[in-house]
């Protein structure tokens, strides 16, 4: 950055590159895991470039196909992400009031944000990818290093979709809904297009997603000739691709940053602006007070859960990502009976749901500090997360029982009791294991404990097979199958 002139484009470039390097665990434990990780990624990426280094890598259709299809696919994924880091680059503040006071062009900042988001998201795949491709490329393939071209493309080509994206859904429905608005949309972009390839095989008769794309795609010879084979060919080292691809990635960054300047510095000062007309009378205050303690604990960990745009991220997520695992249940010759698979998902969906909302309600907590003084018993405080979590989580975890209710009433009652249990059993372990951290930084949240996760799914995974089990039984059993 000491080459770089104060307050120029590549002066806040690099700022931002260096912020997006730097986000990353930072607690001991996390990043010594995650570079033990890393560094057996890179002995395996290592060994095969060693194995590999006098044989010529074959590059079939097929492989230019299965190309495309995960470009597509990752392009969604960076798309939700990028999404997610524009809302928060617009509306959470950080670095912008003192950038946008500056004697520093608008269009600076944006593309240098912009750049920001791009980095993040590229680092997050590199990660995975380079580890394995550098040492294949560096060892005697070198065309491989296209695949670090394909992949700096969809970056470019993400945030400038996510950016965009973002400021059309806060100029259609305002700074207040648009922070939820996007985090449903980016859900849905991010789980959509994977839904959708599992929803196939069911559709037509098949066991395999992968073998119904491949053969629809290769049937309208998609993926290796024209524009749709562009990213197999650029990942294999073919230059004229490669060129292609990076000048879209580059076009699309710019244009982003030369037509969308309005539209963020608008969407910015809109997002600061007071969102109510109404003035302060004191009369709200009287609903932060209720007769007992559980009643208001109740109530401010309800309205922190309400008022947090992330949430609605969340949901809608784990519904997609879990939909799936439902649909194979149910679909196919062996299929589990319909009562018995519904019984499983219903504990899984709410037991997963309960656990991360009671996670939230102690990682935000205002005051841990006051709380542990307070001549008041940690279970009453607990109970009170508790119930609070469950409210947020009753409608969806509701849904299951009710359709289950419509083949077998008994079989609905054993299933929303386990659903109870394993609910209470997961928010239980992420109430004790949990730690709260600042208010500040609760938006920024990436995880929590991973020893509470594994916990959580193993109690998912008992709760949910019980139930399944006792309303498979209650259902008829084996006679039930036909």
């Amino acid at each position: 950055m000491s080459l770089a002139r104060p307050g120029s484009f590549a002066w806040l470039a690099l700022h931002e590159l260096r912020l997006a390097f730097r986000a990353r665990p930072t607690k001991g434990k996390t990043r010594w895991i995650g570079y033990l990780l890393v560094g057996g990624w890179l002995v395996i990426g290592c060994l095969a470039g060693w194995a590999l280094r006098n044989k010529a890598i074959p590059v079939p259709p097929d492989a230019l196909i299965g190309v495309l299809a995960v470009s597509t696919l990752a392009l969604s994924f960076m798309t939700a992400q990028a999404m997610i880091g524009s809302q928060r680059t617009l509306y959470e503040r950080g670095d912008l009031p003192l950038l946008l006071s500056a004697p520093i062009p608008g269009r600076s900042v944006l593309l240098a944000k912009l750049l920001g988001i791009a980095a993040t998201i590229a680092l997050t795949y590199a990660v995975l990818l380079l580890p394995i491709v550098l040492p294949v490329a560096i060892l005697g393939h070198p065309r491989l290093f296209g695949l670090v071209a394909l992949l700096i493309a969809l970056a470019l080509v993400a945030a400038s979709l996510g950016l965009a994206l973002t400021l059309v859904i806060a100029a259609l429905v305002g700074p207040r809904a648009a922070r939820t608005i996007g985090q449903v949309a980016a859900a849905v972009l991010g789980g959509a297009l994977f839904l959708f390839t599992q929803v196939l095989p069911h559709s037509e008769g098949r066991t395999s997603t992968f073998t119904v794309v491949f053969e629809r795609l290769r049937d309208a010879g998609i993926g290796t000739s024209g524009v749709s084979g562009l990213p197999g060919h650029a990942a294999f080292g073919d230059p004229l691709a490669i060129a292609v691809l990076l000048g879209v990635g580059l076009a699309a960054f710019a244009g982003a940053g030369i037509t969308l300047e309005r539209s963020f510095l608008s969407g910015y000062f809109d997002g600061g602006a007071k969102l109510s007309r109404s003035r302060p009378t004191g009369r709200a205050s009287a609903r932060l007070f209720h007769a007992g303690l559980t009643r208001t604990v109740f109530a401010k960990k309800w309205r922190l859960l309400a008022r947090d745009p992330a949430l609605a991220f969340q949901i809608v997520l784990r519904l997609i990502y879990l939909a799936p695992l439902v649909l194979g249940l149910l679909g196919g010759r062996h299929a589990v009976p319909i009562p018995a698979a519904l019984a499983f998902a219903s504990v899984l969906i709410a037991s997963q749901l309960v656990g991360s909302f009671a996670w939230l309600t102690v990682s935000a907590e205002d005051a841990p500090d006051l709380l542990q003084v307070a001549p008041v018993a940690r279970a009453t405080i607990d109970r009170a997360k508790l119930l609070a979590a469950f409210a947020m989580a009753a409608p969806f975890a509701l849904i299951l029982p009710i359709m289950i209710a419509l083949q077998t009433p008994l079989g609905a009652a054993i299933t929303l009791v386990m659903t109870v249990l394993g609910g209470a059993a997961a928010g239980y372990v992420e109430l004790k294991l949990g730690k709260p951290g600042k208010r500040g930084a609760f938006n920024r949240r990436r995880s929590g404990s991973i020893v509470a996760g594994i916990l959580s799914l193993l109690i998912a995974l008992v709760f949910g097979g019980g139930a399944a089990a006792l309303v498979f039984l209650v259902g008829g059993g084996l006679a039930g199958i036909g």
